[in-house]
């Protein structure tokens, strides 16, 4: 056994750097914890169940949107960036939530969409009573054409342009949007638009949050003349190959961000910027997070790994190289709002379906057991690295995706668009188990859910898993706590050869981790017998064996 040089560090992190570090955890406001019992979660149920977060051991918070909305596509569509949809509370209530949330000391980051706005926001009404070549309408894409401007197609599915109508009932001028009709795309050249966010910026900042996750961070800047472009069929729809399409990771959008940092940088308190930046390679990803402009990115190509172990270690390289070459902390993740979860996603015999979920018809659906195996290892791997953390609600319940959902009961844009051909992403937004016995699982007291949760949750819950010695709460529980003792978030990667392609194992300080992506056990190396098994996603695991499916961290400070 050898091992190979030391890949990268954050040891230069300072202590009041603390996303270089930390562990967030995003809440879907819909599917976290509802308090008035109308099926819809809300700002009260979130902050009554801030205290068990506390005691997961996370450092923060991610709030997905939560502002005025009509809801067509989950308040990703946003009509008033400066208040709160009645659905989820009011702003006394944010207040509310932002002050337990300080005390409870986890910090707080808001979603911003800043590519697009619903169709129901003032600036865009505006837009459709006003005038072809008017100031409204240049706040947003519109063009003149006889048929469609352009061959671009929607994520969501049909054409990226919509038609208006005239007055007169006459066809009127098109309107660009990335996403659902309902969702118009800002014109990013427009100075109004660009004041309007740092305005938006600032009203959150003033309230107390400790940042913004952005989302669609390579969007926003459109290629010059909007030229056609047909994408790779097998490339995920929001982007993510090499080939960039016209309407992703546009130099312009830098120029934003750097802005926008100047804005944050203004407060106190290492205020930071998060980017969902679907971009590859990841060298690329890194011109995200340079000095001057966000903090974080999200690790998407972790994130879309296959389970193998090869892979999983060229990405784990390529990212603590990239990120730290511009001096940047990576981050890790496995499940969030738009995939598929990991505990059933690591199992696919297919690819990972990214944005387009899966469902019933869905062939060759997996093993729900082993998907929870690899995803116990995965997570108790992910959660070794250096750099930041991000879990999704639920995934320390060890959940599921929600496969089985009627088909009436779908609400992902998505699935409409398609006619029904792509699930969506609603299998991993079904409200979370709480309460084995309680109605609605605890998510309220009347019973009531948005989206219906499958029977068998109850097996998931967290009241049964807090009990439980070994559950995947508490294997979840055991890691953040070790990760914090052992200074992991501000470590570094040292690989140590195996001989075996299917086990990986790294050292990060004083902690050695294994991780077995074979389905049979297999012996550690003879150099690593005898080091004491700190935690393990696998009970059977041993000084000397590491079951299938397995990952573990062994002591080496001794």
């Amino acid at each position: 056994m050898t091992d190979s040089p030391l890949l990268a560090s954050t040891d230069t992190a300072t202590a009041d750097q603390w996303w270089r570090t930390s562990v967030i955890y995003q809440i879907y406001p819909r599917s976290f914890a509802d308090a008035n019992g109308d099926g819809m979660g809300d700002l009260p149920g979130i902050t009554s169940r801030l205290g068990s977060l506390a005691d997961l051991g996370v450092d923060a918070v991610w709030l997905s949107p939560f502002f005025t909305s009509p809801q067509r596509d989950a308040g990703y569509d946003v009509a008033d960036y400066c208040d709160v949809d009645p659905l989820f509370g009011s702003l006394a209530d944010f207040d509310t939530m932002t002050a337990k949330a300080h005390e409870l000391g986890l910090r707080v980051i808001i979603d911003l969409v800043p590519n697009h706005c619903s169709d129901q926001h003032p600036w865009f009404r505006q837009a459709l009573a006003a005038a072809p070549g008017s100031p409204e309408r240049d706040r947003f894409i519109f063009r003149d054409s006889p048929e469609l401007p352009n061959n671009w197609e929607s994520v969501f599915g049909g054409s990226m342009w919509t038609r208006t109508t005239n007055p007169d009932g006459s066809d009127g001028q098109w309107y660009l949007h990335i996403f659902d009709s309902s969702q118009p795309d800002f014109n990013w050249d427009n100075a109004e638009v660009r004041a309007m966010f740092r305005d938006v910026l600032r009203f959150w900042l003033d309230r107390g949050v400790d940042g913004f996750r952005v989302d669609v961070a390579h969007g926003l800047v459109k290629a010059e003349g909007l030229p056609d472009f047909i994408p790779d069929p097998a490339a995920a729809s929001m982007g993510g190959t090499e080939e960039l399409a016209p309407w992703w990771g546009q130099d312009g959008v830098h120029e934003i961000y750097r802005d926008w940092r100047q804005v944050l940088d203004g407060y106190p308190g290492q205020r930071v910027l998060c980017a969902e930046a679907w971009v590859s390679p990841l060298s690329l990803m890194a011109h995200w997070v340079r000095a001057d402009e966000m903090h974080q990115a999200f690790n998407f190509p972790y994130l879309s790994s296959s389970w193998d172990a090869t892979a999983i270690r060229e990405v784990i390289n390529e990212s603590l190289s990239a990120f730290g070459e511009v001096g940047a902390p990576s981050t890790w993740v496995l499940s969030n709002h738009d995939v598929v979860r990991h505990a059933t996603r690591l199992a696919l015999s297919a690819d990972n379906p990214q944005g387009d979920g899966i469902g019933p018809r869905t062939p060759d659906l997996p093993d729900p057991a082993v998907g929870l195996r690899r995803a116990r290892a995965a997570s108790t791997l992910m959660l070794a690295l250096p750099g930041g953390a991000y879990l999704y609600q639920g995934e320390e319940l060890g959940l599921p995706e929600a496969v089985e959902l009627p088909d009436e009961a779908r609400q992902d844009p998505t699935w409409f668009r398609t006619a029904g051909e792509r699930y969506g992403r609603d299998g991993c937004r079904v409200p979370i188990p709480w309460q084995a016995n309680a109605p609605a699982f605890g998510f309220n007291e009347s019973g009531r859910s948005w989206l219906p949760q499958p029977q068998q949750w109850a097996g998931y819950a967290r009241d049964v898993q807090q009990a439980q010695a070994g559950s995947t709460l508490n294997l979840y529980r055991d890691l953040l706590a070790l990760r914090r003792t052992h200074g992991l978030g501000a470590g570094s990667v040292q690989w140590i050869e195996t001989g075996h392609r299917d086990l990986l194992a790294l050292r990060n300080r004083e902690v050695v981790v294994v991780a077995n992506f074979a389905s049979e056990p297999v012996d550690l190396p003879a150099e690593l017998h005898g080091l004491p098994v700190l935690v393990a996603s696998d009970a059977a695991t041993t000084t000397t064996v590491l079951p299938g499916e397995a990952a573990a961290w062994l002591d080496a400070g001794n």
